[in-house]
């Protein structure tokens, strides 16, 4: 028991330190090579020539920070949808958020609109709040919201639109390119409005969403014992929901569909032992967005000036390390 606390508690100093490590790191990758003059330039603001102050602040910070928010946002999200539907297979797009917002920048690519940098997002995560709000309406029976038909709603209407980007796609033409760009997520080009955009949705689904841990934990027991421990569930899986549901439109409106984080990183927590959701929500959100930042890392150096979809990244690195700890704990069984 001591020694099974012990190492829970160096792997949150091992993750509180990755954090800062990964952090440093990003700062210093550029032009397919690292340097460690760059990785200090924080240190030696003063000193910073013009074009390494802008490198810094207009385009290696903002997208540092946007790859940890998004990757943490929709860690969290994971790790709080596979508490609330007590199937750790769901994914933060089960509600079918990643297909509502992909349609929406379909439609933005596709129909000329321009009003500026942001129409692709905004397209996206108008259309992405418009889909969670049609699924949660259709999932309603009542004044309850039955989780099998919540999920049934979510893929129904995932598949949905699903099928009309397809169509889309085929249609698309010379935009072609820009649409599967899109929606194979990356963080090519975004700034500080980017950082703007998630950041409000980001501090105030983080804020309310980790004290959830203890409810979480009794959801895992099923509703009607959470319900015997005094939590009102409908309420509480409806406020869950909504938060996450804002959370995830808000970075897949910014950085597109980007799998593997929100599935396969709170899975691999649980794996390493962090059941209790009051200690597996922090580390799913320290976890998930330094997963994302390395990963973004990656997808910007390994094979300069070609930059890949990080989500590409995220699923070759990830995905082996997490059939590794698969087969582990396959073997302890």
């Amino acid at each position: 028991m001591r020694r099974a606390k012990r190492t829970e508690t160096l792997f949150i100093l091992f993750s509180v330190a990755a954090c800062g490590v990964s952090f440093f790191f990003a700062q210093g990758v550029g032009q397919g090579r690292y340097s460690l003059w760059d990785s200090l330039a924080l240190f030696r603001v003063p000193f910073l020539s013009p074009s390494e102050r802008t490198i810094l602040f207009a385009i290696r910070l903002p997208r540092i920070l946007l790859a940890f928010l998004v990757g943490g946002g929709l860690s969290l999200s994971g790790a709080v949808l596979q508490g609330i539907f007590q199937n750790p297979l769901v994914d933060p797009y089960i509600l079918g958020v990643s297909s509502g917002a992909a349609f929406g920048a379909v439609v933005a690519i596709l129909s000329g609109v321009y009003f500026g940098l942001f129409t692709v997002p905004i397209f996206a995560f108008v259309s992405a709040l418009g889909t969670v709000f049609f699924v949660f309406r259709l999932a309603r029976v009542g004044r309850r919201m039955p989780l099998e038909v919540l999920l049934l709603a979510g893929l129904a209407v995932g598949f949905f639109f699903s099928a009309l980007i397809s169509l889309g796609m085929f249609l698309s033409g010379e935009n072609l390119h820009q649409v599967v760009f899109w929606t194979m997520g990356g963080f090519w080009g975004r700034g500080w409005g980017n950082v703007w955009m998630v950041l409000p949705f980001f501090a105030v689904g983080v804020t309310v969403l980790l004290p959830f841990g203890r409810e979480l934990n009794a959801f895992i027991l099923g509703e009607k014992v959470a319900e015997s421990l005094g939590i009102d569930v409908e309420r509480t899986k409806r406020l869950m929901l909504s938060l996450v549901a804002l959370l995830v439109a808000s970075c897949v409106a910014t950085s597109g569909v980007i799998g593997f984080v929100g599935l396969v990183v709170p899975h691999i927590l649980r794996l390493l032992g962090f059941q209790d959701h009051r200690k597996l929500l922090p580390l799913s959100l320290g976890v998930g967005g330094v997963v994302l930042l390395f990963a973004d890392t990656l997808a910007r150096s390994i094979i300069h000036p070609v930059e890949l979809p990080v989500g590409v990244v995220t699923s070759l690195l990830g995905v082996p390390f997490f059939v590794y700890l698969l087969r582990q704990r396959k073997r302890s069984l």
